[in-house]
């Protein structure tokens, strides 16, 4: 896959993918420049969390590369991180004035009603999914790239990331993008690359 290509992918992370010390793999993944890296980690405890957060912004930052946090408001608000990407339950139970904390919040769809619902909230992004067969997904079924299309329908302006069995394939980008979406969301092999 070309430097370029990677324009288009979020980083997302699962550090017991990592085959190497994780700081040293965030460090080979800015190293890509990706659009930016989801530090997803949803397993740790909030103060894990944030002390976390706080190495791989730094990482971020000498990378020039955006980092997004996953789930924990608390740690992106003492950390000054404005955008966040929050389970769609968490998005539609924020009050305005949390909402107002950030300057984008995202979230994870995976029917056109919650499309709706994510949209109706406000949410800046949308990651679709999961879109191939996915490893992380074991016996579910694919959505398929009409599910994509019908997503990147309803969001409109609203960029829609794909995520769930997207490999480092420059042509699975292509695919991807002809169905509408803004780019894609790479989890496994960006942990193990």
């Amino acid at each position: 896959m070309t430097m370029s290509m990677y324009e288009k992918v979020l980083a997302v992370t699962d550090r017991k993918l990592c085959t190497r010390p994780f700081p040293e793999q965030i460090r080979r993944v800015c190293g890509c420049r990706p659009k930016a890296l989801v530090l997803r980690e949803k397993d740790l405890m909030p103060q894990a969390y944030r002390e976390l957060a706080e190495q791989v912004l730094e990482i971020c930052g000498e990378y020039q590369v955006d980092c997004i946090l996953h789930n924990f408001t608390g740690a992106a608000r003492e950390l000054g991180v404005k955008r966040i990407h929050l389970p769609l339950k968490k998005l539609l139970s924020l009050s305005a004035e949390e909402k107002a904390a950030f300057a984008g919040i995202g979230t994870s769809v995976h029917s056109p009603e919650q499309a709706r619902q994510a949209l109706e909230a406000g949410a800046a992004w949308l990651f679709a999914g999961h879109i191939y067969e996915s490893q992380c997904k074991a016996g579910l079924p694919p959505r398929g790239l009409e599910f994509l299309r019908e997503i990147c329908r309803l969001a409109g302006t609203v960029p829609v990331y794909a995520i769930g069995g997207i490999r480092r394939s420059q042509a699975q980008i292509r695919e991807i993008q002809s169905c509408g979406a803004a780019g894609a969301c790479i989890m496994s092999e960006m942990m193990r690359l």
